[in-house]
């Protein structure tokens, strides 16, 4: 926490998006549940916080890929969704895993991405904005995070965080 605020009830509110440095994985969340189970959100970041975003028919285009190509790859995914602030995911998974297990799934799944010949559930029927995607951009944002792989262990900017 920064400027000596009060903290706040949402992980990510808390983060000083000036000290990160995208792409990145980071665990932002843990949780364990009334009966034991536990779940966990990681923080997948593309862009850097208020220097760059993907556009909404990116964001939409991943999301659908991502979250049908990951359940391939694990039965432990409950949920990849977009942050509001455009600049990255929240992936959800069940139970805990060591971050380089999380990021093969990623990369796996990312793979599948490029090799994708359509975004699956984009029409109406399937899709609140079925006619709100883009599979090329998808791919060239997947292209990019993927290009950068070597970067996604390390969250904060060099002297800062």
């Amino acid at each position: 926490m920064t400027d000596n605020k009060p903290r706040m009830n949402v992980e990510s509110f808390n983060l000083d998006h000036r000290a990160v440095a995208a792409p990145y994985l980071r665990v932002a969340d843990r949780k364990v549940l009334p009966h034991g189970d536990v779940i966990v959100k990681y923080d997948v970041r593309f862009a850097q916080p208020n220097v760059a975003h993907l556009e909404m028919p990116v964001i939409h285009s991943l999301e659908h890929l991502f979250a049908e190509k990951s359940r391939n790859h694990s039965a432990r995914v409950i949920d990849f969704s977009p942050m509001g602030c455009q600049t990255g995911f929240y992936l959800i998974l069940q139970g805990d895993h060591e971050l380089a297990e999380v990021e093969r799934l990623v990369g796996a799944t990312l793979q599948d991405v490029l090799d994708a010949t359509e975004v699956p559930a984009a029409n109406e029927v399937q899709c609140g904005w079925g006619a709100n995607h883009t599979l090329e951009g998808a791919q060239e944002a997947a292209r990019t995070f993927l290009q950068r792989r070597d970067e996604w262990g390390q969250v904060f900017a060099e002297g800062r965080g």
